[in-house]
């Protein structure tokens, strides 16, 4: 898949090599947002174009709200790479910043026009744009006439009665339904990561743990985990996982550390992934840290069971 940053890059004008463009933030990377990009697939499959995703970074709402942002459900890397899996040909990711004052008209015309010179849009129920997300559906079929290419406009997918959404994922993951959250995910909810150095404690209590970095000023879910972890081994790993700021050690900004069973190797500085299975318990302080050891033995025994079952 190749990836753009630039704007108005990568335009090729309005010359042959036509695009089947889908816009939106597509975090997480849910069934719904499957439903879109498996239309933009197939019409640019009909019409013998290439399919883009456009998106931005950082997203409008973490633009809007730098230090109250929602929390992300996936960092850039995960984007690009769930896209690139779902076989979509090019990215189109650009700084929001270089966007957010185009009215309505003029992000049609400078972007999916003159930009990505599309024969076609697939967007979502309530997909809006441009300055103030004044651009409506019959903003793109009024342009779609003008500039002579086709819109889509693809229905919301529901699960249990509810829509689902990047949103109602968060909810889910806030409450640790990781059930509900895999359901409307259609996998387990996951974080990906480089190894980084640690304080060195838990080997020092007998759990040598791979702390990941989180890439994302808030994380979606916090306490303690049943997970699989990828990038290790031919295959999948069990282990135990803590996402939290670790109050019996003095706090500090949150961490994702993981405990991978019956496995010592070195894999500092390797990309991970941590599949979220179960949520055994939130974070607690303790007294002391013999306390905390021994709970960290029970969430051993407790993930243990859980990744059996």
């Amino acid at each position: 898949m190749r990836l753009y940053r630039n704007f108005p890059a990568p335009g090729t004008g309005r010359e042959p090599g036509r695009r089947v463009a889908t816009i939106g933030a597509f975090d997480g990377l849910h069934v719904g947002h499957g439903e879109i990009l498996a239309r933009t697939r197939a019409t640019a499959a009909k019409l013998g174009c290439s399919s883009v995703v456009c998106s931005f970074e950082p997203m409008p709402t973490e633009f809007f709200a730098p230090n109250n942002p929602p929390a992300r459900l996936t960092c850039f890397r995960e984007r690009f790479e769930l896209l690139a899996g779902a076989g979509i040909d090019e990215f189109f990711c650009p700084h929001f910043g270089m966007v957010r004052d185009l009215t309505a008209d003029a992000f049609i015309e400078a972007l999916l026009v003159d930009g990505l010179n599309v024969a076609h849009v697939v967007v979502g129920h309530d997909f809006r744009f441009g300055s103030g997300r004044q651009g409506t559906h019959d903003d793109l079929h009024r342009a779609g006439a003008k500039f002579d290419f086709g819109v889509t406009i693809v229905d919301p997918v529901s699960w249990r009665d509810q829509r689902i959404s990047s949103t109602a994922i968060r909810r889910a993951l806030k409450l640790g339904d990781l059930e509900a959250a895999k359901h409307m995910l259609g996998r387990d909810y996951s974080i990906s990561g480089r190894v980084v150095p640690g304080a060195g404690l838990g080997k020092e209590l007998g759990f040598p743990t791979a702390n990941v970095n989180l890439k994302r000023r808030l994380a979606p879910v916090d306490g303690i985990f049943a997970v699989r972890v990828d990038g290790v081994g031919d295959a999948p790993l069990d282990g135990v996982a803590s996402v939290g700021n670790r109050p019996t050690i003095g706090g500090g900004k949150t961490l994702l550390e993981v405990f991978i069973f019956d496995f010592d190797d070195d894999i500092y500085g390797r990309y991970i992934t941590v599949n979220f299975v179960a949520r055994l318990r939130e974070e607690r302080m303790y007294e002391n840290v013999d306390l905390m050891a021994r709970q960290m033995h029970q969430d051993v025994r407790d993930a243990r069971a859980a990744l059996t079952a």
